[in-house]
């Protein structure tokens, strides 16, 4: 991790409008997830084994690393997914040991309709988001304002 030598308070300013811009991204999307009747814990699971799909086969230890959670509780969380009919799982053929997840048809619509609006929330935030970054990556660079 790089240290700069001294803060200064504009840095701290900064780094807590980024921080908060962030968080109000996050919170909103965790609304909309609840609301289309998802945890925003399953949304991200959903998001992140989609994404994961171009790659390869994708593993509950795949995931579990991605959303930063252990692996039991990417077990629970799939199960829960498996329960709603959104995920489905198998044990990988040759290593049956681990265990491949991927969408199902329900989890696939209930994706595209969140990460959609996930999108258009993002072009709308995008502006003040990399404003407020640039400040940042200025500050961490030694320029100032």
């Amino acid at each position: 991790m790089v240290k700069p030598a001294r803060a200064r308070p504009l840095d701290y300013a900064t780094l807590a409008e980024w921080r908060y811009q962030l968080r109000l991204l996050l919170g909103r999307r965790e609304t909309a997830a609840r609301a289309a009747g998802v945890e925003p814990q399953q949304y991200v699971m959903l998001l992140q084994i989609k994404g994961l799909e171009a790659r390869g086969a994708v593993t509950i230890g795949k995931v579990a690393e991605r959303l930063q959670i252990r692996h039991h509780s990417a077990v629970e969380l799939v199960d829960r997914l498996v329960e709603r009919g959104m995920v489905a799982r198998r044990r990988r053929e040759g290593d049956r040991r681990q265990v491949m997840v991927m969408l199902r048809p329900a989890g696939e619509v209930k994706l595209r309709r969140l990460a959609l609006n996930s999108l258009a929330e993002l072009r709308a935030e995008a502006p003040a988001l990399l404003a407020t970054l640039r400040r940042l990556l200025r500050h961490a660079n030694g320029r100032g304002r």
